[in-house]
């Protein structure tokens, strides 16, 4: 069958908590655990168990062909839409276009190594709630979308093996497989 895992850049320790204890100010919502925050990049429903070295290897190698960049947690969002909700999410404010360059490498990394990624159009987002079953939802997203996150820099993806039901409550466990560095800071051209 393969090993369900994704490909995701995951918020600072500071932004992780900046945004818990906005969350704890607001109850009424079975929030996501900080620990399991991630934008991802790809999905993988099965990776081939005697791929994954070859594909830790090509997002490697990927991942050092990109620079690092700044970006922060913001935006509200709710799919499918508000008004049946089945989920709630935060977009990024910064950094993109370089997140959608990191996704594409994701993705052709999974493909070339015989795991092609879900067809889902690439919609950078940090998952808050799954709501089920879905709800009317443009409160909550009038709520959230008044938070931004302080800025980060992001300097590596994670490869991240997923067990569906096997955390705390029923959530998924993940399992970080790799942790990839992404290339030299950018520089200005001056500084070089």
């Amino acid at each position: 069958m393969g090993q369900r895992m994704f490909v995701a850049v995951v918020p600072s320790e500071q932004v992780r908590e900046d945004l818990a204890d906005f969350l704890d100010a607001r109850p009424g919502m079975r929030w996501t655990p900080p620990n399991l925050w991630h934008i991802t990049l790809a999905f993988f429903a099965a990776v081939p168990e005697h791929r994954i070295d070859e594909l830790v290897e090509r997002l490697a190698t990927k991942a050092s062909k990109r620079h690092t960049f700044t970006t922060a947690v913001a935006g509200a969002g709710a799919f499918p839409h508000p008004a049946k909700a089945s989920v709630l999410w935060l977009g990024l404010d910064g950094g993109t276009a370089d997140v959608e360059h990191l996704a594409a490498a994701a993705r052709a990394a999974g493909g070339r190594v015989g795991a092609p990624p879900d067809g889902a159009r690439f919609r950078p987002h940090l998952t808050l709630a799954r709501l089920r079953p879905p709800i009317e939802a443009t409160r909550w997203l009038r709520v959230l979308d008044t938070y931004r996150s302080p800025t980060w820099e992001v300097a590596d993806i994670e490869l991240v093996a997923s067990y569906l039901g096997e955390g705390p409550g029923g959530r998924p466990r993940y399992d970080t497989v790799a942790r990839l560095p992404l290339g030299q800071p950018a520089r200005h051209p001056s500084e070089v």
